[in-house]
């Protein structure tokens, strides 16, 4: 575990660069402070600022009701809890939808909440976007395969290019996301030969969500693989702890200790300088007395 203190920012050119260094980037998505600054004691390589966070963090459904407001809001907290970590802000539903709401947006990421980079999603329909944001001098990602912001014309959550027709057209979107000039891109829920496959055909590295061992990183979300969130688990989270199972403990406990009389003890609790206390009670019967 790395100091605050001494940990060094990864670079755009770092994680370009892991594709040939064979260097397996770890990403995390992170939603507030406090999660932000495990992921950076940890030596997360990337917080992820993802809008997951409608769900995790604000109780919604999916990822849809997220505004740019809200990402903001947690991208500046994200950005105090891991200040040597590279954070990349991902672009809320209908944030993008035209070039000009796209650098507005992408510029708020990166001038108010003083994110590293922003992620879109979308591959050949979106190229201009992505380009227009790079040639801004934004530093973009993208990402395919399950995109939640079209979820519902996909009928679900369903994993994407079982077919080798499916799979072909996730080949071009990851092309013309690599040809539009952006730094790295996600899979999500593609079937892991698909996406090791497609990641050797391109020179920008490739970060995975349910995709296998076949990219370059790995991303998960940070309330998934620390067992905060519970709703539902994705076959693709692996739960490292159980934090929800502890933290219910503890609840349980303190409830019992203040019903119980046992909380707070004198441990826990402030005294007052001697003769104080009975100077102060004096007082009170003073004012009773008028």
């Amino acid at each position: 575990m790395s100091e605050t203190n001494e940990r060094k920012k990864r670079t755009i050119g770092e994680i370009r660069e892991s594709k040939q260094t064979g260097e397996k980037m770890v990403y995390t998505s992170v939603p507030d402070y406090t999660s932000a600054k495990w992921a950076e004691m940890a030596g997360v390589d990337v917080c992820v600022v993802g809008d997951s966070l409608a769900m995790v963090a604000h109780g919604h459904t999916s990822t849809i009701p997220a505004t740019m407001e809200m990402m903001v809001m947690h991208a500046l907290a994200v950005r105090r809890g891991a200040p040597n970590t590279f954070v990349l802000g991902c672009m809320p539903y209908q944030s993008y939808n035209t070039v000009d709401r796209a650098l507005v947006n992408a510029t708020r990421f990166m001038q108010e909440a003083g994110c590293d980079a922003v992620k879109p999603q979308g591959g050949k329909s979106q190229a201009h976007i992505l380009r227009a944001l790079v040639e801004a001098g934004i530093p973009t990602a993208s990402h395919i395969g399950l995109t939640p912001h079209t979820i519902a014309m996909f009928g679900g959550f369903k994993v994407q290019g079982r077919t080798a027709e499916a799979a072909m057209k996730i080949l071009e979107d990851a092309l013309a996301i690599q040809d539009a000039g952006c730094f790295m891109l996600e899979f999500e829920a593609v079937p892991a030969p698909i996406a090791r496959a497609i990641s050797e055909q391109l020179e920008i590295p490739t970060i995975g969500i349910g995709a296998g061992a076949g990219t370059d990183g790995q991303i998960l979300l940070s309330y998934d693989l620390l067992g905060v969130f519970t709703d539902f688990k994705p076959k693709f989270t692996k739960r490292f702890a159980n934090l929800t199972e502890v933290a219910v403990k503890g609840l349980e406990q303190y409830v019992n200790d203040v019903k119980s009389g046992t909380f707070p003890d004198d441990d826990h609790s402030y005294g007052v300088r001697e003769g104080e206390y009975e100077r102060f009670l004096d007082l009170i019967e003073k004012r009773r007395q008028h």
